[in-house]
C-alpha cells in the first residue's frame, strides 16, 4: 500500500437509489414498457444511478472517507436517496508502476 508521501489510485462504484416510499416515475415507466414488451411477470422497477469514480488517496481509510464525503456533499440527496459503494485499489495502476 502507499508509503510516506505516496498516494494510490482508487476506484469507487457508487450506487444511488431513491429511498423506499419515494415515487419513481422512471421506474414505473420502465416497468410498464417491459410488461408491454412481453415480460408480464415484471412487478416493480426502481431506477437509480451508477457512478464510477477514479481518485487518489493515501490509504483505504482515507479513500473510504472521501467517497462518503462525496456522497453526502454532491452525489446523493440524503432526504430522497440512499448511496452505497464498492471501493478498490486500481490494480492496473499498481501493475504499471511495477513494470514501467
Amino acid at each position: 500500500m502507499g508509503g510516506i508521501g505516496l498516494t494510490m489510485r482508487w476506484l469507487a462504484e457508487v450506487h444511488v437509489a431513491l429511498r423506499s416510499g419515494i415515487a419513481d416515475p422512471e421506474g414505473l415507466t420502465i416497468g410498464s414498457a417491459l410488461r408491454a414488451l412481453g415480460y408480464p411477470t415484471v412487478s416493480e422497477v426502481r431506477s437509480g444511478k451508477l457512478m464510477r469514480i477514479a481518485f487518489e488517496a493515501d490509504d483505504s481509510d482515507t479513500a473510504e472517507a472521501a467517497v462518503a464525503e462525496m456522497c453526502r456533499g454532491l452525489l446523493a440527496n440524503p432526504v430522497m436517496e440512499t448511496a452505497s459503494w464498492e471501493l478498490r485499489a486500481d490494480e492496473q495502476q499498481d501493475a504499471e508502476a511495477a513494470n514501467p
